[in-house]
C-alpha cells in the first residue's frame, strides 16, 4: 500500500503526535509499504557550539531513516506551528504530491492540525481512501472546543475510518463530533522498549530523584508543579527534582525555585531531544506527570519502561496505560498529588546509606511487562487491517458528500456545502491547468539501513554505483 501521513506536527518539533507518526511510519516501511509524511516548513532557532542562535530552515524534501520521505511544504504556520486554514490554498500542492507518489491512502493526524483536516476533504474530492487518528481530548462547553467540534464533524463526514489512541479518546470523539461508532477504532500508542531500558548504574543512590519530562505549558499542569515541588522539598530533605522540557510556563517554575531558594534541589535541563530522554529518565526513581488532560500519555509509558515508578494525574486515558501496581494516581489538585507523591516515596523507596526500590517494586520486571504489553509492530499490523478495509469501501459521489456535509448543522451545513462545491470546481480548474499525465511519477527507494549505507558510500570504489532505487 502507498500511504501519506499528514499533520502540521512533525520533526523537528517533538511531542507525542510527532513520535507516533514517525514510529508508525518506520514500522509500516519495515512491513513493505510505501510511506511519506507531509507537513509544513519549519524555521526553528538552534544554538551552535559558540552559543550563537541561528535559524534552521527545514523546507523541501528530506529523508529520514527508513527511508522515510518527508515533504516540508512551503506553508507558513499561523500559531503553535499550525497552518492558516483555507481549504483551498494547499489543494494544488497536495494533489501534486499524491499523484507524484501514487498515494492510495491519506492518513491525517490530530484534530488541531489544519493540514490534517484539509487533507481529508481533498482526499474525498480526489477519490482517495482516508483515515484519521485522534490524539487528544477536547471539551464541549468552551468556545474553542465548540468551534473545533463543529469543524471535526464537517471534515470527518467523509472519512472512511477513524483511529483513537485510547477508549476514552474514542468515546470523547464520538460524542463531540457525532460520528458513527462503527468506523471508530481504538488502537493504543506504543514505545520501542529496547530504547527505554533500565540502567541501575546511572540511577542516583544518595538522593531520591523525581523526574519530569514534558512541554512546560498550561495543559501539562505546570501550575500544579509550582505548588507541589516546595511542599515535597519541605517534607523530604533527600528529594531532588529533574525537569526536562521547555515552554511558556517555564518562567513560572524558575520564579518558584528562586522564591523558595531551591536552586540546589531543582535541575532544569531545557529542551531534551527524544534520543536523550532515556538518559534523563534512568537518573530518577519516580516519574511525575501533572497533565490536566491526556488521551494516552506516551511519557509515562517510557518512564515505566526505564524502571521508574509513575505518579500521575488521573485524567483522560491515563488509567488505561499502566497496571495499577506500576502507577499511583490522584486528581489534578496540588494537595492530593502531593499526598500521592509523598506516599509513593515512602512506600516504593528504601532510604538509608543507599537508596533503593522496595521489594514491592522491581524496575526490571516493570520493563519486561511493558515490553510484552506495547509494540509498534502490533500497532502497525492493526492499522494495516484498517487500511485494507477502507480500500475495499466504495468512494462517495459528489452528491453523497454534499448530503453528509448538510448534516453538520442547519446553518453551518450549507456553509460547508458551499466550501465543498467551490473545492469541486477548483479541482476541475487545476486538472485543466496541470493534467495528471504531465506530473512525473517518482521511483521508490529500497529500504536500507543508514549505517550500512554510510559504510557502502565510504568503501565504494570509483566507477561503482549503489542501487537503492526501485521501480
Amino acid at each position: 500500500m502507498r500511504i501519506a501521513l499528514i499533520s502540521d506536527f512533525f520533526y523537528p518539533r517533538l511531542g507525542g503526535v510527532e513520535m507516533h507518526i514517525y514510529s508508525l511510519a518506520q514500522r509500516l516501511i519495515a512491513q513493505g509499504h510505501k510511506v511519506i509524511v507531509i507537513t509544513h516548513a519549519y524555521h526553528t532557532p538552534t544554538t551552535n557550539d559558540e552559543n550563537k542562535i541561528s535559524i534552521s530552515k527545514r523546507t523541501g524534501v528530506r529523508y529520514l531513516p527508513g527511508p522515510l520521505k518527508v515533504y516540508y511544504c512551503p506553508i507558513i504556520p499561523m500559531t503553535d506551528q499550525d497552518a492558516l486554514p483555507t481549504f483551498s490554498a494547499t489543494l494544488p500542492i497536495m494533489r501534486y504530491i499524491w499523484i507524484r507518489e501514487r498515494i492510495q491512502i491519506v492518513h491525517a493526524h490530530q484534530a488541531t492540525s489544519t493540514l490534517a483536516n484539509e487533507s481529508i476533504a481533498y482526499a474525498a474530492e480526489m477519490g482517495l481512501a482516508s483515515v484519521y487518528t485522534d490524539h487528544s481530548l477536547f471539551g464541549f462547553d468552551d468556545l474553542a472546543s465548540v468551534i473545533l467540534n463543529r469543524v471535526m464533524k464537517a471534515t470527518l463526514s467523509t472519512v472512511n475510518a477513524i483511529i483513537c489512541v485510547s477508549h476514552t479518546c474514542r468515546e470523547n470523539l464520538i460524542m463531540r463530533a457525532n460520528i458513527d461508532p462503527t468506523i471508530v477504532h481504538a488502537i493504543p500508542n506504543a514505545i520501542d522498549a529496547n530504547k527505554f531500558t533500565p540502567a541501575v548504574t546511572m540511577r542516583c543512590t544518595e538522593r531520591i530523584k523525581i523526574v519530569i519530562v514534558s512541554r512546560l505549558v498550561y495543559r501539562k499542569g505546570v501550575d500544579l508543579l509550582v505548588g507541589i515541588i516546595p511542599k515535597i522539598c519541605a517534607q523530604f530533605d533527600n528529594v531532588d527534582f529533574i525537569i526536562g522540557g521547555d515552554g511558556t510556563k517555564k518562567l513560572a517554575l524558575e520564579e518558584m525555585v528562586e522564591r523558595e531558594r531551591l536552586q540546589e534541589r531543582v535541575e532544569f535541563l531545557g529542551s531534551v531531544p527524544h534520543s536523550q530522554v532515556r538518559n534523563v529518565l534512568v537518573r530518577g526513581h519516580i516519574f511525575l506527570n501533572c497533565s490536566l488532560t491526556e488521551s494516552f500519555c506516551i511519557a509515562i509509558l517510557e518512564a515505566a519502561s526505564c524502571g521508574l515508578f509513575v505518579v500521575s494525574t488521573e485524567v483522560g486515558g491515563v488509567p488505561e496505560v499502566l497496571p495499577s501496581d506500576l502507577i499511583s494516581m490522584g486528581k489534578p489538585d496540588v494537595e492530593e498529588l502531593t499526598l500521592v507523591l509523598a506516599t509513593a516515596i515512602r512506600e516504593k523507596l528504601v532510604g538509608g546509606a543507599k537508596i533503593t526500590f522496595a521489594s514491592t517494586y522491581d524496575p526490571l520486571e516493570a520493563h519486561a511487562r511493558i515490553s510484552k504489553m506495547y509494540s509498534w509492530d502490533r500497532v502497525a499490523a492493526r492499522t494495516v487491517k484498517i487500511y485494507e478495509k477502507v480500500l475495499q469501501k466504495k468512494r462517495l459521489t459528489f452528491l453523497q458528500r454534499l448530503a453528509r456535509y448538510k448534516t453538520v448543522g442547519s446553518f453551518s451545513g450549507y456553509i460547508v456545502c458551499l466550501i465543498a462545491i467551490s473545492l469541486h470546481f477548483l479541482l476541475g480548474i487545476i486538472e485543466l491547468l496541470q493534467p495528471r499525465n504531465q506530473i512525473d511519477v517518482v521511483p521508490d527507494l529500497e529500504p536500507f539501513d543508514a549505517q550500512e549505507l554510510l559504510q557502502l558510500v565510504h568503501s565504494n570504489q570509483r566507477g561503482k554505483t549503489i542501487d537503492i532505487i526501485r521501480g
